[in-house]
């Protein structure tokens, strides 16, 4: 079987040390995405479990596969949890949620508690768009821009450029530093056009690092203009799958002249993390 270079790794997980049989309050988030998709489980407002994987044709399904995986080899049942939240892409498509919340509230929540109260703004880098977010100490979104006119400077483009080179998608932002200087960032705002200009590029004789280089250097251009029209105030951080490109946060950052915040996990599951604590906050409101 042909290899897919635009296959990125699902994964799952479990906390050591979070037992699920002694909390008051296990709540969920449900991030469906346009191409990937996660859930967490979180007990008395700890991370307990989460699944990150491939967004399939269907919603529900989707939302129904990630959750089991998830739960899967815990002993916890989807009925013992208490409230779910249903966000991302396909939020109204989550048949057992409770509740659907935007994205863009859930990111800027999630990332208050990934990388702590003093986040400012949050970049998410999506399957299909890209979002930039002012939020308060409490992640509540103050203000927000989004630009979901082309997937070029999101996931999918990414993945359509690690198949045109025949590059794995984890080693795409390394190989785009892995040149002597900076080439000139492809012109198109389109991943058609942007594709059809890498093609060329290759043809001229460019080494794969360049255009890979040429690419990940016009999304970080796109990216810094969209936090620049919003206004970068620190703390900053980086949400979404895109975050685990290296060459990209890099070009991103040296453009700011910022370097976003870092943490230990993973940054695809912002989105349900903020899910589930809203889930949290909405049973001790008593509004669930």
């Amino acid at each position: 079987m042909a290899e897919e270079f635009w296959r990125w790794t699902e994964s799952r997980w479990t906390s050591p040390e979070v037992d699920w049989k002694d909390a008051k309050i296990i709540t969920a988030g449900v991030d469906v995405g346009s191409v990937s998709s996660q859930a967490v489980v979180m007990c008395d407002g700890e991370l307990y479990c989460y699944a990150s994987m491939r967004t399939g044709s269907d919603s529900p399904d989707s939302s129904r596969n990630v959750m089991n995986w998830a739960l899967q080899e815990t002993g916890l049942e989807l009925a013992k949890i208490k409230y779910v939240i249903g966000t991302g892409y396909g939020r109204v498509n989550v048949p057992f949620a409770s509740r659907a919340i935007t994205e863009i509230a859930c990111h800027a929540r999630g990332a208050n508690f990934m990388y702590g109260n003093s986040v400012r703004t949050v970049l998410d880098m999506g399957g299909q768009d890209c979002k930039a977010i002012r939020c308060d100490d409490k992640g509540k979104v103050v203000q927000f821009l989004m630009n979901d006119k082309c997937a070029a400077g999101t996931g999918r483009g990414m993945e359509v450029f690690a198949d045109l080179l025949n590059v794995p998608i984890n080693k795409i932002g390394e190989l785009s530093l892995d040149v002597p200087e900076e080439p000139p960032p492809v012109s198109s705002t389109c991943v058609v056009f942007a594709k059809s200009e890498a093609s060329a590029l290759l043809r001229q004789g460019w080494p794969k690092n360049k255009v890979v280089a040429a690419y990940c250097s016009a999304m970080a251009n796109r990216v810094v203009t969209l936090l620049e029209r919003i206004g970068v105030e620190k703390d900053f951080a980086i949400t979404g799958g895109i975050a685990k490109n290296i060459g990209i946060v890099k070009r991103i950052a040296d453009k700011l002249g910022i370097k976003p915040l870092k943490c230990d996990i993973d940054t695809q599951i912002a989105g349900a993390i903020g899910g589930a604590l809203f889930g949290k906050a909405l049973i001790e409101k008593g509004k669930a």
